[in-house]
């Protein structure tokens, strides 16, 4: 089943990604939704105690709670996305030095991404998380030192992108969803969108 979405040409059924991430907004537009960003200005800093499980679902909330008060006639979609490595969240390195340590982490070993997603509208919310677990095969210092000086990962969280370089050539295999990974479990954000109104046909 495929789900599309109707041109959408009235504020009630305005889509807002409350998100700045390019690879969020290049999902999207890969769904053929059509959307407004509107970035959410809160602060990300991981609750003090909260499991890193549960860390993005708590800031997609956030991020919505942010947004919705300027768009209540819109439908919102906030998302946050960690890189969790023995339940441990690997943020955004800081500098090169950083980010060659978190691949070296990552090396040889599974983690997992975990994106939390909260779609809104009004009074109505459906908020969802979806974990994909990622296998990196060992990698030698000359792999990841190309990587970081030829990519720059510094705004991305653990330190790589799925569809870059390193994802090609050095993850082995990963259980779940690909553009989970990337940022946006897109499949099912789509699908929980159906929810929001009759914009959303089925074919």
């Amino acid at each position: 089943m495929f789900i599309t979405l109707n041109k959408i040409n009235n504020v009630q059924h305005k889509i807002i990604l409350a998100s700045q991430s390019p690879r969020r907004k290049q999902l999207m537009e890969l769904a053929e939704l059509e959307f407004e960003i509107l970035i959410a200005d809160v602060d990300e800093t991981n609750p003090p105690g909260m499991p890193g499980e549960n860390v993005p679902l708590f800031l997609a909330k956030k991020k919505a709670d942010a947004v919705s008060h300027l768009a209540a006639d819109a439908i919102v979609i906030a998302a946050d996305t960690v890189v969790l490595l023995d339940h441990h969240i690997l943020g955004k390195p800081t500098d090169a030095a950083h980010a060659i340590s978190i691949l070296q982490q990552l090396s040889g070993r599974m983690h997992k991404v975990v994106t939390g997603v909260c779609i809104r509208k009004g009074a109505k919310e459906k908020c969802f998380s979806t974990t994909t677990e990622v296998y990196f095969r060992p990698l030698t210092g000359e792999q990841i030192a190309h990587y970081v000086q030829h990519y720059k990962p510094f705004d991305k969280a653990g330190a790589y992108a799925i569809q870059e370089w390193i994802g090609v050539t050095g993850i082995e295999k990963i259980n779940g969803d690909y553009y989970n990974v990337m940022g946006l479990p897109i499949g099912e954000v789509v699908i929980a969108l159906e929810e929001f109104g009759s914009d959303i046909i089925s074919i």
